[in-house]
């Protein structure tokens, strides 16, 4: 024996079997599905039709599988079963024409779905219908109960009922719509007598299939209702207002149940049962169509007579005299018909009376007063006429008297009461008081008269105005003002246009001017700029502006009573020069002045200054150019000297310092290397400078003399050799110089270096005090010394 449980086996087995279920489910196929009609596509109603759809599927035979049906008419679902079979059928028992259109099967096997070809059946033919009848004999427009049906049909119809006479076509006398196989309704046939009665219907999803044949025939009975009533009018259909008139209207021999109305212009006069009197006085408002009416269930018929009423004068009227009435000014109210009938009454026979707001003012056709608020009112009219039988009062219509307001004086005024000239500004003319409409007419300069018409309350009458130029231009508008044709215009006061208007003359283009002087102020002054306009309304803004730097913008900012500002700048300096301008403003305009361009010149007292320099420097220059033409004698102011000896009975001894050399040369460098001396004269000097060089006086002769070694106890060390010349000139001083016949001073030049030439500038007592009393102590000098001072500038006479 197997020593296993037997419910492990169990579910080996069952595990085993859903493997194989699972595997099975995706081992099929759908191969096709076949739709088909029978017997045919196309068959007569009533004809039994079993639609067919068979599947074919390819799968394992292991599977057993389940296949799901829908059968589609139009896409729309209209029958559906799930089975095992591959064939399933939808049976049609009897076809009708509503069962027509396109079929086709859809067939589902697990997951998967086939839909077939469609097919289209045809159902031809259409069941005749049924009619029935509530009744068959019936009075003319009494109601009955018409059922038409088609048992066997399906869907909805729209059903036809029809009346056909022994003569004629048949006519369709109603339709009821859409409502299933069969259809009641009422019918109301207005014709008395035989006819026959059918009906059909047709199916609306079905146009090609046309309208069903008819129903069977049904004669009918329609019996004359004779309830047409009868109406006479007493004493005549022709009568005078407050005649009776006696109105009698019945039915004759009339069924059950018949009620009998009078009615005018739709209204009910009267009703009753089967006969009706009504008596009335009648008015000037009853002529007019009278209707009487007899109705028996829905069945009515009418009679119909015209009644005339004439009046016996006229509705009065009430005139007022003139058309518009002023107050202050006299009108006239009258009273009066337009006709009356002489047959009955004359005019004298009417009597009128005039009412105001309901009370009596005249029993005369006319009324006369002076127009006054007090007089405005509702004014009406009665007119009473006496017969022999009667007493007529007709009232007038409700006239409306109202004087009117005489308009006043015009007062013309600006738009906002401010005028500036140059710009177009806008007029307003209003009168204070004045009935409306008043009509307003502007005369201007060199402008057509315009108009304007107020005619309600709020509106005003304002004209577009052109600019003018002048003030004095606005005395020529004036307005006129009037509210009737008739009477005379009010004309506006230009004086008070003046008075009333602020008149703004804009800003000329201003000028700057500067003070003291235009064009340029010296450093230090008070700069004076003056912004003045011809003319402008005040108050004028004055503002003063600098252009051109980064100081660019308001200066300063004025109000002056008058056409004139200024602005003051203390104490001007350099940065104050640049270009300038001003901009004047009031309420009409702005504008902007040419620039001014400022220029600042030096103070008094740098010009001075700059004066002395220049001729100090040009006396210097021309100093200095003398020195160097060597016109001028170069005097010595040191102690050191060399002197030269003259060979003569009298020797001028001319002396020579090295400090001096050395402060020729760094005062006036452009005369480095010519002499520079000076003369000791034992005589005036002045004489010897004014004296006059005697036409026979010998020329100067010169002599290079060599300088000999210097003590060097006496005279620092010197590098260079010193050159020294001498000249001999006759002195005219004694006679001991005419005894030698001639007289001669010796004039030194001295070649040397910078460092030794200046050491005398430093104060050396050595060299200051101590001098050449011979020109033999020249030799002293050390030659070394004389070279190196060669390059130093010498003076040169």
């Amino acid at each position: 024996m197997d020593s296993r449980p037997p419910y492990l086996l169990l579910l080996l087995t069952s595990l085993l079997h859903f493997w194989q279920c699972a595997r099975g489910q995706s081992l099929y196929t759908i191969d096709n599905a076949v739709f088909t009609i029978q017997p045919s596509t196309k068959v007569e109603s009533g004809t039994p039709v079993t639609l067919r759809c068979e599947v074919s599927v390819s799968h394992d035979p292991v599977l057993q599988l389940t296949h799901s049906f829908q059968f589609l008419r139009y896409d729309v679902p209209v029958h559906s079963f799930t089975t095992r079979d591959t064939v399933a059928l939808y049976e049609l028992a009897p076809a009708r024409a509503a069962d027509s259109g396109a079929y086709e099967c859809l067939v589902e096997v697990g997951k998967k779905s086939r839909t077939s070809i469609h097919q289209t059946l045809t159902v031809t033919g259409l069941q005749t219908p049924v009619l029935q009848l509530s009744q068959t004999t019936f009075f003319e427009s009494e109601e009955l109960i018409a059922t038409c049906s088609a048992p066997e049909e399906k869907g909805s119809l729209i059903f036809h009922f029809y009346q056909e006479f022994r003569t004629g076509p048949p006519q369709e006398i109603k339709q009821v719509g859409p409502s299933g196989n069969s259809s009641e309704t009422k019918l109301v046939l207005r014709q008395a007598g035989d006819s026959f009665l059918y009906c059909d219907y047709e199916i609306p999803m079905l146009t090609k299939a046309g309208r069903s044949n008819s129903s069977n025939k049904i004669q009918v009975i329609v019996k004359g209702l004779y309830i047409s009533p009868t109406m006479n009018v007493l004493p005549s259909t022709t009568v005078y207002e407050g005649d009776i008139i006696e109105v009698v209207c019945k039915v004759v021999s009339p069924p059950r149940n018949v009620d009998v109305f009078l009615t005018k212009d739709r209204r009910v006069l009267k009703k009753a049962s089967v006969s009706l009197n009504h008596r009335y006085t009648a008015q000037a408002g009853d002529s007019g169509e009278l209707v009487c009416k007899a109705e028996w269930g829905s069945v009515q018929k009418e009679t119909y007579q015209t009644v005339t009423v004439k009046e016996l004068f006229s509705k009065p009227q009430l005139t007022v005299e003139p058309i518009d009435i002023f107050e202050g000014k006299r009108f006239k109210v009258t009273c009066s018909v337009s006709s009356f009938s002489p047959e009955r009454i004359n005019n004298e026979t009417i009597r009128f009376s005039i009412y105001k707001d309901h009370v009596k003012l005249s029993n005369t056709d006319t009324y006369r007063a002076v127009a006054h608020s007090s007089q405005n009112g509702n004014y009406t009219c009665k007119a009473q006429a006496v017969t022999q039988s009667n007493s007529f009062i007709k009232e007038s219509t409700t006239l409306v008297v109202k004087a009117k307001v005489p308009v006043s004086q015009p007062v013309l005024s600006v738009v906002g009461g401010t005028l500036v000239l140059g710009k177009p500004f806008l007029l307003r003319c209003h009168s204070e008081s004045g009935s409306l409409p008043i009509t307003y007419t502007l005369h201007g300069p060199k402008r057509q008269p315009d108009f304007r018409v107020v005619s309600r309350p709020g509106d005003q009458a304002l004209f577009n105005t052109s600019a003018i130029q002048r003030s004095s231009d606005i005395r020529n508008f004036l307005c006129h003002a009037r509210n009737n044709e008739f009477n005379l215009p009010m004309t506006s006061s230009d004086q008070q246009l003046l008075r009333t208007t602020n008149i703004i003359e804009p800003v000329s283009k201003p000028i700057l001017t500067m003070y003291p002087n235009m064009g340029g102020v010296s450093e230090g002054q008070d700069l004076t700029l003056v912004c003045t306009v011809e003319r402008g309304t005040p108050p004028i803004n004055f503002t003063w502006y600098r252009t051109g730097t980064d100081k660019d913008g308001a200066l300063a900012s004025q109000i002056p009573p008058g056409l004139k500002g200024s602005h003051i700048i203390k104490g001007v300096s350099r940065e104050d020069g640049g270009k300038y301008y001003c901009l004047s403003s009031n309420q009409a305009n702005e504008i902007k002045s040419f620039p001014v361009t400022v220029g600042v010149k030096l103070a008094g007292w740098k010009k001075g200054l700059i004066a002395v320099f220049c001729i100090l420097l040009t006396l210097a220059l021309v100093l200095v150019i003398l020195i160097k033409k060597g016109l001028l004698p170069f005097k010595r102011g040191r102690t050191r000297e060399l002197s030269v000896k003259s060979a003569s009975t009298k020797a001028e001894r001319l002396s020579l310092t090295q400090a001096e050399v050395n402060e020729a040369a760094n005062v006036t460098p452009g005369v480095m290397g010519r002499s520079v001396w000076s003369e000791h004269v034992s005589g005036s000097e002045s004489d010897d400078q004014n004296s006059v060089a005697s036409p026979e006086e010998p020329e100067t002769q010169y002599t290079e003399v060599q300088i000999k070694q210097i003590d060097p106890s006496r005279v620092p060390a010197k590098k260079g050799t010193d050159m020294v010349y001498s000249e001999v000139r006759n002195s005219k001083q004694g006679a001991s110089e005419q005894a030698d016949g001639q007289g001669s001073v010796e004039y030194a030049q001295l070649n040397h270096d910078n460092d030794h030439c200046n050491h005398d500038d430093h104060g050396d007592p050595g060299v200051q005090d101590d001098h050449i009393d011979d020109i033999d102590d020249i030799d002293d000098i050390d030659p070394a010394d004389q070279g190196e001072c060669n390059n130093e500038p010498t003076p040169n006479s």
